[in-house]
């Protein structure tokens, strides 16, 4: 099953400032990835995904944190959340 992603606008225009500041292009490419992987199966090992207790979603949904990096200091996270099911 392939996920679909909506993005915040904040989201929004952080990729396109990652995207277009040349100093960023690692952490760029790495967050692309993550999406790839968010799409295709948000369990993939790599991301390390868990559930972030701190926060919810607009509805009272569960929030899930995905690793973008690791090791590194102020890493990138992503944080998601499962919408309605649109068949």
């Amino acid at each position: 099953m392939k996920f679909i992603l909506n993005f915040t606008l904040t989201a929004k225009k952080t990729l396109k400032n990652l995207k277009e500041n040349t100093g960023k292009k690692k952490q760029y490419k790495a967050i692309v990835k993550t999406l790839k992987y968010l799409t295709q199966n948000p369990r993939h090992p790599s991301l390390h995904t868990h559930i972030y207790h701190s926060l919810q979603g607009p509805s009272g949904e569960k929030i899930f944190e995905a690793y973008v990096e690791q090791s590194t200091s102020a890493a990138y996270r992503i944080f998601f959340y499962y919408g309605p099911c649109k068949v």
